[in-house]
């Protein structure tokens, strides 16, 4: 028997099925090479992680939401006197504004 694939999943349903899940899986984790909408996993990929590794998180709020500390545009990393945050990292109240937008 031949399977017949069905109709692409709308947008709306895909999100309403991920919703459960942490909006950071949303992007590619840095660390451990997880794609997205994938979960994370321990470095010799033999245990998935319940939770996305901080990397990952900072990845997403930078993707996703602007500083209100230091005034960038999503996509642009934190920075503070100048200089980038070190490891990538962003400022909490980017986090907070991050996660505000995606509930």
């Amino acid at each position: 028997m031949t399977r017949i694939p069905g109709a692409p999943m709308p947008d709306s349903i895909r999100h309403g099925l991920r919703a459960q899940q942490h909006p950071a899986r949303s992007v590619a984790c840095p660390h451990c090479g997880a794609k997205e909408h994938r979960p994370c996993t321990s470095r010799s990929k033999t245990r998935q992680m319940p939770q996305p590794h901080p990397s990952r998180i900072s990845a997403w709020v930078r993707a996703t939401a602007v500083c209100p500390e230091c005034q960038v545009e999503p996509g642009v990393p934190c920075h503070l006197d100048g200089r980038e945050l070190r490891d990538g990292a962003v400022h909490p109240r980017r986090e907070v504004e991050a996660r505000e937008v995606a509930a």
